[in-house]
């Protein structure tokens, strides 16, 4: 009888350890995901002007990186990139594509890994590429990929066609257009309340998936549309942010002068023909706009604490990419500069102390990351790297510089500490900039071809070949069909 005992109380001890060892694995992860969010619009980074209370709270009770960047300031490309683990160069993933065509089926997305582990995985509105405002205005998937996810929901909305106040602060963007959505600034200062908008549905969807899966480990996958344009939102977000008030960033005389014409934005004040009240216009509304995305991303992270689930779940907030608001009098992203490729990226580990990074962090960092945090083995083969160790020791370095590449590929950026190299063509036939990010942090000062700076350009080209060449290894890996779906 005793010995029944005995192998009944080993055998429930064992139990007891492994549930316990499977609960430090099982967190549940919440990835929010903004959509064109600029780091220097939010309040916690260094913009003041902006009001982003709740992404701010998270940051004072997370670990906020000061240096992330995207690896391509563009949707499509930047998603496909952080969702799958890989550089757009290795992928040849420039499109409006999942990049699941690209990587093939053998390849796990990032919530695939956590799918293929039991997770409940779903994805709530953007997080692969979507048209915005097309696919929002239709509903539909956009360019998803099936395989990562258990579900999926999409937030329709009505975008530039909602009631209310509307204008159109592009005078002549590429052509005659009136009052319509795409990639053009529209202000609406809509009617209604949140939820008549994409972003108040996606919240609220969120919200009831938290308590429908609160008691399984969950991958929730969420994405905002704002501050995307159109600049939609309820009028009452509009209020805080008259553009009579809005200060605008120093224009500088003859500033184009030393920019290759590969760097002069798609979008500009000039072919915009914008004056200057539209363009306060347009900054007023993307902070509006801001402000509505912030208030929903306040309501997620208030559900989590009502559920109990704070300290059971990664909170990670970020963009796909940053965004122009009148710098250089640029609009918009695709540009390497400093303002359309940082990004805000923040962190919330459970039980870890609040704390300040300044390591360079890449957007595609983030797979292996959450995925080492959650005890999951991922494949050996993806160009992320884990940023685990900074959540312990935030003056961890991880990285010494980032990467970023737009253009089709065809321009990259090499930003570090001390400078920002921009390259135009692999033969720099189409120009160069170099930025010394100490002294001239708004990159007004192109030292490319000043004499004195040679070595720095032999060094800053050197680092870029070299990185292409990182990259490009691990491109034969794709084109041969090296299978990474085991670690």
């Amino acid at each position: 009888m005793r010995k029944i005992v005995f192998v009944f109380l080993l055998g429930f001890l064992i139990q007891g350890i492994a549930q316990s060892t499977n609960s430090k694995q099982k967190y549940n992860v919440l990835f929010i995901v903004a959509d064109d969010l600029t780091a220097t619009a939010v309040s916690s980074y260094e913009n003041i002007a902006g009001s982003t209370p709740n992404i701010d709270k998270l940051a004072s009770e997370g670990t906020r990186y000061t240096h992330a960047y995207s690896q391509y300031p563009v949707c499509g490309p930047s998603r496909a990139s952080l969702m799958f683990g890989y550089y757009p160069n290795a992928t040849q993933t420039y499109g409006y594509v999942s990049g699941r065509e690209q990587v093939g089926a053998d390849r796990k997305s990032w919530s695939q890994l956590f799918k293929d582990n039991g997770y409940f995985t779903a994805r709530v509105s953007k997080i692969y590429h979507m048209g915005v405002p097309i696919d929002i205005e239709t509903g539909s998937n956009g360019q998803d990929d099936a395989a990562s996810w258990t579900e999926h929901f999409n937030s329709q909305g009505p975008e530039w066609q909602a009631e209310g106040e509307a204008e159109l602060v592009q005078n002549n963007p590429f052509g005659d257009i009136p009052r319509k959505g795409g990639n053009v600034m529209t202000i609406v200062k809509a009617d209604g309340d949140d939820l008549l908008h994409s972003d108040g549905k996606t919240a609220e969807k969120t919200i009831e998936l938290i308590r429908k899966h609160k008691n399984e480990p969950f991958f929730l996958a969420v994405g905002m549309v704002r501050p995307h344009v159109p600049f939609v939102a309820p009028k009452s977000y509009f209020e805080p942010f008259p553009h009579s008030q809005i200060v605008l960033p120093p224009k500088v005389q003859n500033d184009w002068d030393d920019i290759p014409a590969r760097g002069i934005n798609y979008v500009t004040s000039v072919n915009g023909e914008m004056t200057e009240e539209q363009e306060k216009k347009a900054v007023a509304a993307y902070y509006a706009s801001v402000s509505y995305m912030d208030a929903q991303v306040g309501k997620i992270l208030n559900s989590l604490k009502e559920e109990g689930l704070e300290d059971n779940t990664i909170v990670i907030f970020t963009s796909d990419h940053g965004f122009h608001l009148g710098e250089h009098r640029f609009w918009m992203k695709v540009s390497l500069h400093e303002e359309s490729v940082r990004v805000p990226l923040i962190i919330k580990m459970p039980g870890k102390e609040a704390a300040v990074c300044h390591s360079f962090t890449e957007l595609l960092d983030l797979y292996p990351t959450v995925s080492e945090l959650a005890g999951l083995q991922y494949s050996k083969n993806i160009q992320g790297k884990s940023i685990a160790n900074t959540l312990e020791n935030p003056d961890v370095e991880v990285r010494d510089m980032a990467f970023s590449v737009s253009q089709g590929g065809k321009s990259f950026l090499i930003r570090t500490k001390k400078w920002a190299y921009i390259q135009y063509d692999e033969d720099a036939g189409s120009g160069m900039e170099l930025f010394d990010m100490e002294y001239d942090p708004k990159q007004y000062n192109n030292l490319a071809y000043n004499p004195q700076y040679d070595e720095v350009m032999k060094e800053m080209q050197s680092r870029l070949w070299a990185k292409l060449k990182e990259v490009r290894n691990n491109d034969l890996n794709i084109q041969y069909g090296v299978n990474d779906t085991t670690p």
